[in-house]
């Protein structure tokens, strides 16, 4: 299967897919910033309104060992499609919940949709951008996302202030209603063999899992979700009971994380260049553990501002990374290959926030935020001496004739 196609052909797709990624990262940060309002409105501590978040993570890393195998056989852009239209009856859902049950139930039916949008447009970028363009095209697609992330922290946040947090998942599903539409009448072919790959969803499993390679990236990947992203859940409300924040500016600032990962996205191309894959996941690492020790220590609201922005930027250096390397684990079932590298991002988050719930109720945040920044210092530095070592493995092949 050939990799490179028409410059114009990427761009017009990306344009689509990016509306349905957005509204899909929009939709897993949404709670972020109204945990303190799950907790008040349902009579609940700040960590049993964490199951929102952590439904919604786990239902979105179990369904990646479904949607990778459905996307290789049917297609990436039609599984897209109607995955993000799914999306609309979750959020209905929750906007209509009237208890915490309830809403978890709504955020369970929304991570297992959502899931089917962003591991698959990411296999639809690797199926169509070579190699050496991946990575750059890869961060311009990751501006979705983050303007995604910033929606659903910022965004989420304020129109819960003003019109309660049900109006918040209302109009989270009127985007997903309109870019699944948008997205249903742009036409794709049908998978050749090759793209579908033979056998069946197990044998999909079994031909990435087979890879040493493949399994090291899906390890780093799962630990990663489990430090990241049970750490970001919890800025917000950190903010607003640490420093008395209303939700909409905590939600505000947090959501500067997403603007640091923009940040990453522009700089991306020469970064690349100038620092190579190493040398970026071991500066994300190192941006990460400054920016969650920093919200560990800090005494007054503003540190959270240069904080947030760091480890956005930071989380992106090193989560591209390992998203260029997914792309590339099992070219000839990318979609199943990147479906399991979410799948372990998410599941690892699930396990991440239960763990940061404990610690939490029992502690503090500070002491989730001081987990996350030892931890996640020291993963892209084992994550790059793995790199060097299966490179040092693959490069005598590659010149075997």
């Amino acid at each position: 299967m050939t990799e490179t196609v028409e410059p114009k052909a990427p761009l017009g797709m990306l344009w689509f897919l990016g509306m349905c990624s957005f509204a899909s990262m929009a939709s897993m940060r949404i709670c972020d910033a109204m945990l303190p309002a799950f907790a008040a409105d349902f009579s609940v501590t700040t960590g049993q309104a964490a199951a929102t978040v952590s439904a919604f993570a786990l239902a979105y890393g179990v369904l990646q060992l479904f949607y990778g195998s459905l996307g290789d056989h049917f297609g990436k852009v039609r599984v897209i499609a109607i995955a993000t239209l799914g999306c609309t009856v979750g959020n209905v859902c929750a906007a209509l919940s009237s208890s915490l049950d309830g809403l978890v139930l709504s955020r369970i039916a929304s991570g297992a949709t959502a899931a089917g949008v962003i591991p698959l447009a990411m296999a639809w970028i690797g199926d169509n951008v070579s190699y050496d363009r991946r990575q750059e095209v890869l961060a311009r697609f990751l501006g979705a996302t983050v303007f995604g992330m910033v929606a659903g922290q910022w965004l989420g946040a304020v129109v819960a202030d003003s019109l309660g947090w049900k109006a918040a998942f209302a109009m989270l599903a009127v985007v997903f209603l309109v870019s699944g539409t948008l997205l249903v009448f742009r036409r794709e072919p049908l998978p050749s063999h090759s793209d579908a790959a033979p056998g069946r969803t197990l044998r999909r499993f079994a031909e990435v899992l087979s890879g040493k390679w493949a399994r090291s990236v899906l390890a780093i990947t799962f630990v990663e979700g489990a430090l990241a992203f049970s750490a970001l859940a919890f800025i917000p409300s950190h903010l607003h009971h640490r420093f008395g924040l209303s939700l909409s500016i905590a939600g505000a600032v947090a959501s500067l994380y997403g603007i640091g990962g923009l940040v990453y996205s522009r700089c991306a191309r020469r970064l690349v260049r100038r620092l190579g894959e190493g040398g970026l996941a071991r500066l994300g690492g190192v941006c990460l553990a400054c920016a969650f020790t920093t919200l560990a220590l800090a005494t007054s609201w503003q540190w959270a501002l240069p904080a947030c922005l760091l480890a956005g930027f930071g989380f992106y250096a090193l989560h591209n990374t390992l998203q260029t390397q997914a792309t590339q684990m099992t070219p000839t079932v990318r979609g199943t290959a990147v479906s399991l590298f979410a799948s372990a991002l998410f599941l690892g988050q699930s396990v991440g926030l239960s763990i940061a719930t404990w610690l939490i109720d029992r502690f503090s945040a500070a002491a989730v935020f001081a987990v996350a920044a030892i931890g996640l210092l020291v993963l892209p530095f084992v994550f790059t001496a793995l790199m060097g070592r299966h490179r040092t493995v693959l490069e005598p092949l590659e010149r075997a004739p």
